[in-house]
């Protein structure tokens, strides 16, 4: 049982490594949480109860490997772009070092890049608190209580803080 459970989490690994750069868009960090999270998987295989798929439970590992990325590297946290996919893996039939061609108008493609560098910017003018704060709560999806453990601020200061990141991201992202 073992050795299959071992092979399962390692040929999940490509995938886990994809997430954590689209998450902390930092290579190396993105390598070392996901070696946490193999690490952890492996060192107490007993931990998956089998009660969610194994990426699932992979996934949920590796978002706490994640948030210590970020704790461990304080400011100098890259803060990362929501995306449009969801934290779970994506089972699109693509083999591991194949690519999916996904065809789609020029224009539209154009537009949405600039107002991904438009949010980027906003994102990076933030204070690094504020853009911590935004990244945990509203692109890793973390809980009120786990974002103001890791920050140590209180549930009213997260609250104020977040208005303030999301208001002037939505006016960085209107802007033509």
């Amino acid at each position: 049982m073992y050795q299959n459970f071992n092979e399962q989490v390692a040929a999940l690994r490509p995938q886990l490594v994809s997430l954590a750069r689209r998450k902390l868009r930092n290579e190396a960090w993105a390598e070392d949480a996901v070696s946490d999270t193999i690490l952890a998987a492996l060192e107490r295989p007993m931990a998956f109860a089998g009660h969610s798929q194994l990426r699932t439970w992979l996934v949920g590992v590796l978002k706490h490997k994640l948030v210590d990325q970020l704790r461990h590297h304080g400011s100098q946290a890259i803060t990362s772009l929501p995306s449009d996919e969801g934290d779970e893996l994506p089972d699109d039939g693509v083999q591991p070092g194949h690519a999916a061609v996904e065809w789609r108008d020029p224009a539209a493609c154009v537009q949405e890049k600039q107002m991904l560098i438009r949010f980027d910017a906003c994102l990076r003018s933030l204070p690094a608190q504020q853009a911590k704060a935004f990244v945990l709560r509203d692109c890793m999806e973390l809980d009120t209580q786990e974002v103001c453990k890791t920050l140590g601020i209180s549930a009213g200061n997260l609250s104020v803080m977040l208005h303030r990141t999301r208001r002037r991201l939505r006016e960085a992202v209107a802007l033509t």
